[in-house]
């Protein structure tokens, strides 16, 4: 059997692990607990088995941890649907990298969607006595929900990841503005790279109040890299107001900018928005107070849950 085209959200879901190999390392440490070696360094390695064993057994990628030597080997597996073939597969990538290696070896899966994850995670039979495989599976679950900048400024590729895992949910904005920090210091074609893949992973409203916020401008964490994105690639079907707002000293082109935006945000999450609302929203001029509005549309219940004092 050939093996199946790789998707672009496959492929992409692999270059963060190939850009930062210890992301493979933190989230068997961290996320799924599994015990590690000290390691110096960890090296993404070739996939490749040797040509004893049949072309089509090929892993996504294996990430090594070094310490002089080989010390332990990961088998990265992305995973965006059930493929029964894996079930026969998988447990060749591992028997095959610990003979070659002469190290330990686990299997990673990483599947974005709760359903695969669940069915990644089930326990293979391999036939002989005791011998089971149970993938580690990096599902929605245990992908962290990274919201703070320092975070993301640490690690951007399990930013980015957690935006890929976390981006449809309500808290999908969140992660997103805590990733742009993360692209500060990031050569350009990276930066823009994982730019694209967060805001792919985006809802509609979460999306939008990602935007409006970049185009203010005394947006905290707004970057040159942000500001040229938004000028080439967010233009299409912006309303006048919203365009002005893009114009930096312009007070009443911004504030009219995040009106539109807050109201769209509301009309894409199917939230009524009543005239006395619209009003209200369109009288304030205070650009704060309406970025607050704004962050808090992404995940409101209603209209009216957008005027309530924040929880503390």
């Amino acid at each position: 059997m050939g093996r199946r085209m790789p998707s672009l959200r496959h492929e992409a879901l692999l270059e963060l692990f190939r850009n930062r190999p210890a992301l493979a390392a933190e989230l068997l440490r961290d996320a799924l607990g599994v015990e590690l070696p000290a390691y110096a360094e960890a090296r993404a390695e070739s996939a490749e088995l040797t040509q004893v064993v049949p072309t089509e057994y090929r892993a996504d990628l294996v990430v090594l941890l070094w310490e002089d030597t080989p010390r332990f080997a990961i088998v990265v597996e992305v995973q965006l649907s059930p493929d029964e073939e894996k079930r026969y597969t998988w447990p060749v990538y591992l028997t095959h990298m610990r003979a070659r290696l002469r190290c330990p070896t686990v299997l990673l899966v990483v599947a974005p969607d709760a359903a695969v994850a669940r069915w990644g995670g089930q326990p293979m039979e391999l036939g002989h006595p005791g011998f089971v495989l149970r993938p580690c599976v990096a599902g929605p679950e245990r992908i962290p929900v990274i919201t703070r900048p320092e975070q993301a400024r640490e690690a951007v590729e399990l930013a980015v990841l957690s935006a890929m895992a976390h981006g449809q949910g309500e808290r999908g904005a969140a992660i997103a503005e805590a990733v742009l920090p993360g692209l500060v210091g990031v050569d350009d074609e990276r930066a823009r790279f994982y730019f694209d893949l967060v805001m792919c992973s985006l809802n509609d409203a979460a999306r939008t109040a990602l935007e409006a916020l970049m185009r203010g401008g005394t947006y905290e964490y707004q970057s040159e890299f942000a500001r040229r994105y938004l000028a080439q690639g967010r233009q299409e079907g912006r309303q006048e107001g919203r365009q002005e707002g893009r114009q930096e000293g312009r007070q009443e082109g911004r504030q009219e900018g995040e009106v539109i935006a807050l109201l769209e945000v509301l009309e894409a999450r199917g939230l009524q928005v009543d005239d006395q609302t619209r009003q209200r929203i369109a009288a304030c001029t205070d650009l704060e107070q309406l970025r607050r509005w704004l962050r808090r549309a992404v995940s409101v219940q209603s209209v009216q849950d957008l005027f309530e004092p924040a929880a503390t």
